[in-house]
């Protein structure tokens, strides 16, 4: 592609409908309001076979932006209500939590991974690392991967 980019921000009027259709598609079946791929395209009225051309090279702007995954790996002292501080604290960044991990404490000290995607307006990652660190019971945070 001579553009130099693999992408290419479009209006969506400007677009054939089969990809806005695609779109509405993909997220009935995100949503669970559609129970397979077929059931989808009947729905909003294309082909299967449309569907599956293009399902994996149409995406909406902001689902483009939000697939940026967080992981972060944080050591927290075994006692109680340090998790739910943590928690709290991510609820305030507006984040969407996707998995909490922990492991069981050893010498009084639980590993936890969090990994979270930014929902609302994105704040810079080390900036909620040093809010997490500065948690009753927060003895290490450390970025594992995201930006």
């Amino acid at each position: 592609m001579p553009l130099g980019s693999d992408y290419v921000v479009v209006r969506a009027e400007a677009l054939p409908d089969v990809f806005i259709k695609v779109l509405e598609a993909k997220r009935l079946r995100a949503m669970g309001e559609a129970k397979n791929s077929a059931e989808a395209c009947r729905a909003v009225g294309i082909s299967r076979s449309a569907y599956y051309k293009y399902k994996d090279s149409v995406f909406t702007y902001a689902d483009r932006l939000s697939n940026k995954i967080v992981s972060m790996c944080l050591i927290l002292r075994d006692e109680k209500g340090v998790l739910s501080e943590i928690i709290s604290k991510l609820y305030e960044y507006n984040v969407n939590i996707l998995t909490v991990n922990q492991n069981i404490p050893v010498d009084s000290a639980a590993t936890v991974t969090v990994s979270f995607r930014f929902e609302g307006e994105k704040t810079d990652v080390s900036v909620i690392g040093e809010e997490l660190k500065r948690l009753r019971g927060v003895v290490s945070v450390k970025l594992i991967s995201g930006e």
